[in-house]
């Protein structure tokens, strides 16, 4: 499923699907079908203004981020769940370090938990999630940077060989089995939280989430964006990837509600 799940999703997103409208529509020219033709050009258009232009995407992603809100910090903490997909793996693999994308926020604020609660365990799941693997592992990179910030290596266990939200899950249990914890924080990104929650759910672990990155401010409306046109579609595709995630693995019951409490 997971090879099945990136080419759909190369496919189904809206830049690929402008493109696709476009081809179809230069197509149905050449065969003279005008109507058609001009129809699909129109349509392609109106999805690039709409995913380049407003703010659309925010507001679906906005409504993500709000699923969960960060509740109050509990007085002790067994566990920290930390999700990998904010490490620029093909860059690290040839460059070393840790190069950080706009999910660094995931791993900066389990830094700072790790300091808040220095009794609790750390899983930290993430492998190699690209198409064609060969990639460096996330769990490989984010080790070198928890002994840069001097966290001790035996509160941490890693899971290097997840490659997306459900196989972060499926191994974070068996890890939590083994050292017999419960009820950890969730660490990931606003806009990916309701989908995790419902996986790790379904899966008989019960977890608090706690976001640690966020895209939107929180009092979006619906309008014209004087923006840049690019952070709009990234946006716009960041919300429509959670939503396609979550009706997709609704309906290979992964998970059992469409939009988790």
């Amino acid at each position: 499923m997971f090879v099945f799940a990136k080419i759909f999703w190369i496919v189904s997103q809206p830049v690929t699907i402008f493109f696709l409208l476009m081809a179809l529509s230069v197509l149905l020219m050449f065969f003279s079908f005008r109507r058609l033709a001009i129809a699909a050009g129109l349509l392609s258009l109106v999805l690039i203004f709409v995913s380049f232009y407003t703010t659309s995407g925010a507001l679906i992603v906005q409504e993500l981020e709000d699923r969960f809100p960060r509740p109050a910090a509990p007085a002790d903490v067994a566990c920290i769940v930390l999700l990998g997909g904010g490490i620029a793996t093909k860059v690290d693999g040839v460059r070393g370090g840790y190069n950080l994308d706009d999910a660094a926020d995931r791993y900066i604020e389990t830094v700072r938990l790790a300091g808040v609660y220095p009794n609790a365990m750390i899983v930290m799941s993430g492998g190699d999630g690209s198409l064609g693997g060969g990639r460096v592992k996330e769990a490989d990179v984010i080790r070198r940077m928890f002994d840069d910030f001097h966290i001790d290596p035996a509160r941490v266990e890693y899971d290097g060989e997840s490659r997306d939200t459900y196989e972060n899950a499926i191994n974070t249990r068996v890890i939590l089995q083994r050292l017999n914890l419960d009820h950890c924080l969730l660490v990931t990104s606003g806009f990916h939280m309701p989908r995790a929650v419902a996986i790790f759910r379904n899966l008989g672990m019960n977890v608090t989430p706690w976001v640690a990155d966020y895209r939107t401010t929180g009092e979006q409306g619906l309008t014209l964006s004087v923006g840049h046109p690019i952070d709009n579609a990234d946006l716009l595709t960041t919300g429509l990837r959670e939503w396609i995630g979550i009706v997709a693995y609704y309906f290979a019951g992964r998970v059992s509600t469409l939009y988790p409490q």
